[in-house]
């Protein structure tokens, strides 16, 4: 049981590693929290530094929750490593480390996906980019792949699976609430570079 919690809280401190922060101060001298949406995920980060940084910030939020998912075979628990992934998907979105102001559980939710069914990640992945090409809305896109995960844990039967990412879906789109009301009201920004 110790190590069962040891590992719940190393994956809420994994998930909570401010990317964005770290990124946006150390290598642009600015905190992102003050620019665009205000947001420390990988959206704002390319919005407001750019695809390089956008796309490092992105990678790292998604290893988070690989790495975390990965802490029950690492510490050879016989738990469900999508529980650990939630944990760190909470830390992601409220970060110790950054005043439990983070992200909107996007990339991190894909990473402890892609530990445990890399196929349903690559096919995720692929409607997420399809979407974006087609709406130009980072918002959208995600809550649509969030929305396919779901689903294809429905087909192919995995219970734990489906249970995960329901609950991360309906995270990911109780984030995007403000963005919802944008995407209605015709204010949602799109992105420029695809």
């Amino acid at each position: 049981m110790v190590q069962i919690i040891l590992v719940m809280v190393l994956a809420y401190l994994l998930g909570s590693i401010p990317s964005g922060l770290i990124i946006g101060k150390v290598f642009y001298n600015t905190d992102i929290r003050q620019h665009g949406s205000g947001n420390l995920g990988g959206t704002n980060t390319f919005r407001v530094l750019g695809v390089k940084a956008g796309l490092a910030v992105t990678l790292a939020d998604i290893l988070k929750g690989t790495l975390a998912a990965s802490l029950t075979h690492f510490f050879h628990l016989d738990i469900n490593p999508l529980i650990a992934g939630v944990f760190a998907v909470l830390g992601h979105t409220y970060p110790i480390f950054a005043g439990f102001r983070g992200g909107k559980a996007v990339a991190t939710s894909g990473g402890v996906v892609l530990y445990y069914a890399p196929f349903i990640f690559l096919t995720v992945l692929v409607v997420f980019f399809i979407s974006l090409y087609i709406t130009k809305f980072v918002s959208l896109s995600s809550m649509l792949a969030g929305v396919c995960a779901v689903i294809y844990a429905i087909i192919i039967g995995d219970i734990p699976l489906l249970i995960v990412v329901s609950f991360m879906a309906s995270f990911v789109i109780y984030r995007h609430r403000a963005n919802i009301k944008r995407i209605i009201n015709k204010t949602e920004p799109k992105i420029k570079w695809l």
